[in-house]
């Protein structure tokens, strides 16, 4: 195992598939000679060539079409989008066209695309560049949705996603960039669809995913002090999801609380509440809840930002009113990490 920044492990997988697979190229605004706006194809050009790093027009629906088609013809293109917010301007090309091919044609096509892209608040890009739009993505049949909170995590769900035969949305949160952890050596693959219990404990579930697993993993270490148990489920995964894990988990705990940078209407927190009260709602003590990011066009200026977006303090106190809302009584024992 090495310890390596997120961002070096997302550009070590590229470079690593890029070595393998003659048929992966990279597509997108100033990957190539600018190395990237956050420096992930960093070196790649030089390495590789333009024939297989495309710096594209300012022209995201252009790109990703093209993407679309390269991909149905049997290449494994791997677009990169400088923020998910400017992916609005390719949503007809994803949701009509990558997500359906496969299925409008009978399934004689299949779409082997992969589409990178940053989101997330907290650096102060203000209300149009900082915006978490995966529920719109995680909605549509045909499309893959993957999130990984961890170097680890990035390198394997990426990996999985470019072997893939179907499109594969990979969701990086700015906020992860520069974090550490350890990264397997060697062939390393997260199979899609698997959520992680990242933190075993008692007495209450955290479901989360993306920045919001380190979140509650924080939430989890402050609480242990207070001899409360807290098991972090880190979703991955978000189309497909990975029900049964969630489940099983709000049944060993029997309370559960969501936690998301997105806003709290419609979003993935309300699928994962539904899901609970689906798969686990005889086991539970107290009600499901919710924290999530205020519903508001998030602000530029800095307080105002970290005002809006959900943290750790948040989360403790959301935990400790479900806690109270089931009677519970705090013990000594204490959680451990799985």
């Amino acid at each position: 195992m090495a310890v390596v920044t997120y961002r070096q492990a997302l550009h070590d997988t590229l470079q690593a598939e890029l070595r393998r697979d003659e048929n992966v190229l990279l597509i997108g605004e100033e990957i190539g000679v600018f190395e990237g706006s956050y420096k992930i194809t960093a070196g790649l050009l030089d390495e590789f060539g333009p024939r297989r790093v495309r710096d594209t027009p300012i022209s995201e629906e252009g790109f990703a079409g093209a993407a679309v088609g390269a991909a149905m013809l049997g290449l494994r293109p791997i677009v990169e989008i400088m923020t998910i917010n400017f992916s609005l301007l390719a949503i007809d090309q994803i949701v009509n066209h990558a997500a359906k091919m496969h299925a409008m044609f009978g399934g004689q096509v299949r779409v082997p695309m992969v589409i990178r892209t940053p989101g997330g608040g907290g650096q102060q890009l203000a209300a149009t560049h900082s915006q978490n739009l995966e529920v719109y993505y995680a909605h549509v049949p045909g499309l893959k949705v993957v999130a990984p909170a961890t170097p680890a995590d990035a390198k394997g769900l990426l990996t999985a996603a470019i072997r893939d035969d179907d499109p594969v949305l990979v969701l990086e949160n700015l906020a992860l960039y520069n974090t550490k952890g350890e990264v397997p050596d060697g062939e390393h693959t997260v199979p899609i669809g698997t959520a992680a219990v990242i933190r075993s404990g008692s007495d209450v579930t955290v479901v989360a995913y993306s920045r919001g697993s380190l979140v509650a993993l924080e939430a989890a270490r402050r609480l242990e002090a207070d001899g409360i148990s807290v098991e972090v489920v880190d979703l991955r995964s978000l189309r497909p999801l990975d029900r049964q894990t969630v489940c099983a988990s709000v049944r060993k705990t029997t309370r559960a609380v969501v936690f998301e940078d997105d806003w709290l209407s419609y979003g993935i927190g309300a699928e994962i509440a539904a899901t609970i009260a689906e798969g686990a709602f005889d086991r539970l003590d107290a009600p499901v809840r919710r924290v999530a990011a205020a519903e508001v066009p998030l602000p530029y200026a800095k307080p105002l930002e970290r005002a809006a977006l959900p943290d750790a303090t948040a989360l403790v106190r959301v935990i400790h009113e479900t806690l109270d809302a089931s009677g519970f009584t705090a013990h000594p024992a204490a959680s451990t990490v799985g």
